[in-house]
């Protein structure tokens, strides 16, 4: 009696640990990713991590200096750089500026224009727009107020009317201070929109920055403030750029430290326009050196940093210098270069020779890697609904790793096995040893990953 007593009693052990677990996974709320793109830049996908395997930041691969500051009205000081593509032409904004030895400025700052054909070599035309030293040979596109940290960008907004596909913010010092909106039909020929800030609760001295959020039909600015007693990142939203918003400070996840944050490079992932990627600018009060950090946001507001530079100070070159290495606000894929974004960063300031712009190259979608170290481990994520047949992956496995996927139903059993997958691809089809039905309800993905990185998923 007491021995039937007992497997009775296990068996509804059993039983309920099962319901508990089936409970589990279907209350799981299932994260509907659709066909887009995802990157594992956060936890937003992941369940579990068990093993030799963490999110890592990848930085990106120098690559040749594409632009100097050597005219007359541009300098060592010369910065704030925007690049835009706009057609098949690339567009750039940026300040030109001289200091001498003594950090004294030697002339006054002046909004300028250069273009390119590849994002690599760029030509600063000749514009007649401004007089320079008794000379109109030069491309000069704003010398009024707000020419300090001019920040332009093409508007994306299908309403924005012809003689506005352009703007821009300006502001330090100008109309009182604040963030003043500027306007342009053909990004070159630029007026004040109005002569007052329309954003006046910041700190300006830095470049400030807005866009037209697709995602969202809103626009979007992030400028500089202090607050806590660090340079810091506030931000807002408009739907006509003039009356703003929900203003907020950005937060960031749980352990993250109070670090200055000198300027943003905050943009839309073109590819994945859900999510937006940041270069913000560590500042070093001390020895006012500076470095790109990387953060990633799903919402605009509240962001995961990374803690790594994503440009050390030790790259080439002449990076460690006083306020030597922003981030130029831009990415692009560059034609002829599919499987590459190309960002870039400035060297060189404050020194007797011109100012530089250097590119630097990620893989396509390569911030952050899911990455398995040499003794392997897994990551799960949590269900995933998704619109698609076939999975597609963004990976790299190394000489020795390996890669592979389980797909895992509601219920905790394993529907789907993969094909160990090999070597280096972008946007590869995943191939199944059992193949999942990908049409019934949301899966979870199991990925064994050994001495490999995996960047992106989507399904189509």
């Amino acid at each position: 009696m007491y021995q039937r007593r007992r497997q009775v009693k296990n068996r509804l052990s059993v039983l309920l640990v099962l319901l508990s677990a089936g409970r589990f996974a279907i209350s799981a709320e299932p994260v509907d990713v659709g066909n887009r793109l995802e990157l594992f830049v956060d936890d937003h996908l992941i369940s579990e991590t068990k093993g030799d395997v963490s999110r890592q930041m990848i930085r990106p691969e120098p690559k040749e200096v594409v632009f100097e500051t050597g005219e007359t009205w541009e300098g060592n000081t010369s910065g704030y750089y925007t690049v835009f593509q706009d057609g098949d032409l690339y567009r750039m904004i940026y300040r030109g500026w001289q200091h001498d030895a003594k950090m004294k400025a030697t002339h006054k700052e002046v909004t300028c224009y250069a273009e390119s054909k590849d994002g690599i070599h760029w030509s600063k035309p000749k514009l007649g727009l401004f007089e320079w030293n008794g000379s109109k040979e030069n491309n000069i596109v704003w010398l009024g107020p707000g020419t300090h940290n001019f920040t332009a960008f093409r508007d994306a907004n299908p309403k924005a009317p012809a003689e506005s596909r352009y703007k821009a913010f300006g502001g330090v010092g100008s109309f009182g201070g604040g963030l003043v909106p500027f306007e342009s039909p053909d990004g070159i020929h630029w007026k004040l929109t109005q002569n007052k800030p329309v954003i006046t609760n910041g700190a300006f001295d830095s470049q400030n920055l807005a866009f037209w959020d697709t995602d969202r039909n809103e626009y979007r600015a992030y400028w500089r403030y202090f607050g806590d007693g660090v340079r810091a990142i506030r931000t807002a939203t408009s739907k006509d750029f003039i009356h703003w918003e929900n203003e907020a400070d950005l937060k960031y996840h749980a352990g993250t430290p109070t670090e200055h944050l000198y300027t943003n490079a905050i943009q839309k992932y073109f590819r994945a326009p859900h999510l937006f990627i940041g270069f913000p600018t560590r500042y070093e009060p001390k020895s006012q050196q500076v470095e790109p950090i990387l953060m990633t946001s799903r919402d605009g507001e509240l962001f995961q940093r990374y803690p790594d530079a994503v440009i050390p100070r030790t790259a080439p070159k002449d990076r460690n210098h006083n306020r030597s290495n922003y981030m130029v606000w831009g990415m692009f894929q560059l034609p002829g270069k599919p499987n590459e974004i190309s960002v870039y960063g400035t060297e060189n300031y404050y020194e007797r020779t011109p100012g530089r712009v250097r590119r630097f190259v990620y893989r396509v979608d390569g911030f952050v890697a899911l990455r398995g170290g040499s003794n392997g481990g897994q990551v799960t994520t949590k269900p995933l609904r998704f619109t698609g047949q076939n999975l597609l992956l963004n990976y790299v496995v190394n000489p020795g790793g390996s890669l592979t996927i389980d797909a895992i139903d509601d219920s905790g059993k394993v529907v789907g096995q993969s094909q160990p997958l090999k070597g280096d691809a972008v946007d590869a089809p995943v191939s199944w040893k059992q193949k999942p039905d990908l049409s019934k309800g949301a899966i979870r993905l199991r990925f064994s990953i050994t001495n490999a990185d995996v960047y992106s998923l989507r399904f189509e």
